[in-house]
């Protein structure tokens, strides 16, 4: 069974009746999971293990990226801020650059060892301070050091065997509003974006194997916010950058997608721009209304690019807790202050 076009959540730390013959459904295509779904590593490599025997084709994916969005906390390695890490790239540049790449690698491994194909990582927003909920998840402000250090950090998830998506497509530093809560607008024109903040997504358009775009609308550009957009999404995304890898809407629940109707309006509008996934999170009559009008559908919206997202290697905690290069990146990274 290939994966559908619908991403959702679970609600606790183990499969219930009702989600099991959910997660049965063609359309949906994959499982992304919450700190609420986690009490240890052993309960949630139990759980991503039931949700893989049920349905082996779905996609598993978590919010790791580091800082202040890590659900996986407790017996995994605890990243700093991205930030933090773009600084080595000025400060210490060989080392860092190193570093960097031992910390995608890193992040990518516990990762599959724990049953999961990919993190929704890394961020290209371009940030310091200035937009409150990206800050310092970002790597720079700087586009040329965002750009390389995350290119390092996507080398060694690479190498790991875990596809990257970069987010959030053009750019959400450059907006104070938390499209979480509300639906920003970004009075930039396309000239200002193309010398700043789109940068890092066409540097490293091609070693991406997804990318998610922002709930953000450019008024200047396009009166759709971007991840219901086709001017963004087809005339940008596809042929100016060429990529041509997985659209992920954000989160369909979240403020910034409210620009349109219902959840089945949303799904339809983010699919028909171009999106080849659609989230829906936190709101479960919100993923069964996508979910319907994805069975109702006489299209058919699977994407062929969806398959490229699994893990292409495996790896084992067991194997992680006696390998030297863990050992020796998991204690660089919490030297870092």
């Amino acid at each position: 069974m290939a994966p559908g076009p619908l991403m959702l959540d679970l609600e606790g730390t183990a499969l219930n009746n009702g989600e099991r013959d959910l997660l049965t459904q063609s359309p949906v295509g994959g499982v992304i999971f919450f700190a609420r779904n986690i009490t240890s590593k052993t309960q949630f490599m139990d759980l991503t293990a039931e949700v893989s025997a049920l349905r082996p084709d779905l996609l598993l994916a978590i919010d790791q990226e580091g800082g202040r969005v890590q659900r996986l906390r407790e017996g995994y390695t605890i990243l700093p801020p991205m930030q933090r890490l773009g600084s080595l790239i000025t400060d210490e540049s060989a080392q860092g650059a190193e570093l960097l790449h031992d910390a995608g690698w890193l992040l990518a491994v516990e990762m599959i060892a724990s049953g999961l194909d990919f993190s929704f990582a890394p961020v290209l927003d371009l940030d310091s301070r200035y937009c409150e909920v990206i800050a310092n998840r970002s790597f720079s402000s700087n586009p040329d050091i965002a750009s390389a250090a995350a290119g390092y950090f996507i080398d060694g998830m690479a190498e790991a065997g875990m596809a990257a998506t970069g987010k959030h497509f053009p750019g959400h530093g450059g907006v104070t509003a938390d499209s979480h809560l509300e639906i920003p607008y970004d009075l930039r024109n396309l000239v200002e974006l193309q010398a700043r903040d789109l940068l890092p997504f066409k540097k490293l358009g091609s070693k991406l194997q997804g990318i998610m775009p922002a709930h953000i609308v450019f008024p200047k550009i396009d009166s759709k916010a971007v991840g219901f957009s086709s001017y963004w999404l087809q005339k940008i995304l596809r042929k100016e950058l060429s990529f041509d890898g997985v659209i992920f809407s954000d989160d369909l629940s979240m403020k910034g997608a409210d620009q349109l109707g219902s959840y089945a309006e949303k799904a339809e509008a983010a699919l028909r721009a171009g999106c080849d996934m659609v989230l829906v999170c936190n709101n479960r009559q919100g993923a069964l209304e996508v979910l319907d009008f994805l069975q109702s559908s006489a299209e058919s919206f699977t994407s062929r690019r969806l398959p490229s997202m699994k893990a292409q290697k495996h790896w084992c905690w067991a194997e992680l807790l006696e390998n030297s290069r863990w050992l020796t990146t998991r204690d660089a990274l919490a030297a870092l202050k």
